[in-house]
């Protein structure tokens, strides 16, 4: 690791800890924190957390306000990721072929409304076995069991849970990025 992903590394990390001593914190302070990384990035030349950026695609089946999803897209560039936002109230349909296309190592999702499980388990078994979906949203503390019984291999609670993820989380192979 380079001495500038360390120091990402450590700012991230320094990042999530001024978070997690705020109970619930605001939209706009999640924003504001990723902002402060994102500056210092940019100033410095500061590459993200791989050698390569993943790719990750985002969308949501239920949600059309996608806050969850503005969080979710800033820490993603804080760590590094290329970010392809697909959009929200998105069909399966549309999920599985932007994933079969661009074969992202991340599906970041939000859900909302109980009846997502079909939809969820259709996206699971139909896109590149290896992108693993990262999902977020009230539902998944209302039914505890809904990420495993919908193949979902990590909950984000919240955006610090998801830099955490992303802190310790490898990815191999080549590296996709968004095309025009």
């Amino acid at each position: 690791m380079k001495p500038l992903q360390i120091e990402l590394r450590a700012r991230i990390i320094e990042m999530v800890s001024q978070l997690r001593k705020t109970r619930r914190p605001s939209r706009n302070a999640l924003i504001s924190a990723a902002e402060a990384v994102l500056a210092w990035k940019r100033e410095s030349g500061a590459p993200g957390l791989w050698q390569a950026p993943p790719l990750m695609v985002t969308a949501t089946l239920d949600d059309g306000w996608g806050h969850g999803l503005e969080v979710i897209h800033r820490f993603g560039e804080v760590a590094g990721l290329s970010i392809l936002p697909l959009g929200l109230l998105k069909t399966p349909e549309e999920i599985i072929q932007a994933c079969v296309a661009r074969h992202p190592d991340i599906l970041g999702m939000t859900v909302l409304q109980f009846d997502t499980e079909a939809d969820l388990l259709k996206i699971r078994s139909s896109i590149p076995e290896n992108t693993r979906i990262i999902a977020g949203g009230p539902l998944f503390s209302a039914d505890p069991d809904l990420a495993d019984r919908a193949g979902i291999d990590f909950v984000a609670r919240d955006a610090a849970a998801f830099i955490e993820y992303l802190l310790d989380v490898e990815f191999s192979g080549p590296r996709r990025q968004i095309a025009p």
